[in-house]
């Protein structure tokens, strides 16, 4: 094994699909944390919450939670990527971005595709640099 591989920590957030499909909720390389996409599945009731604003509060809180697992926060975030099935919902959920992402202001792309389940509103994948910590 390349000393660039051992230096890669998978983080797992204990969900049956990333043994299944063949994925880590985020992957450790170096300063760099990329964390997979992420919906609104809460593993701890195992359910997803109906409507988009409590699965956007719920997959973000997914996010952090691998984050702090890797090592970083969100302050740590510096691309943000949303899917969404339907484009014209977006804006439902700014406030909640805001409030998670206004005062870091990673670079961001929001795309519009179906997700694995219909019932899925929102996806969000992010990359943070732990280097960025002041």
């Amino acid at each position: 094994m390349s000393a660039l591989l051992s230096a890669r920590r998978l983080i797992s957030s204990g969900s049956s699909f990333e043994e299944d499909i063949g994925y880590s909720r985020a992957v450790v390389q170096g300063d760099w944390i990329f964390v997979s996409g992420t919906t609104g599945y809460n593993y701890q009731s195992m359910s997803l919450p109906e409507g988009l604003l409590a699965q956007a509060e719920q997959a973000l809180a997914n996010i952090e939670s691998a984050l702090h697992s890797a090592g970083g926060r969100l302050s740590d975030v510096v691309r943000v990527t949303y899917i969404l099935p339907n484009a014209t919902e977006f804006a439902e959920c700014w406030p909640i971005l805001k409030k998670a992402f206004g005062g870091i202001r990673p670079a961001a792309t929001m795309i519009s595709a179906g997700l694995a389940d219909p019932k899925m509103k929102i996806e969000i994948e992010v990359t943070a640099l732990t280097t960025s910590r002041t």
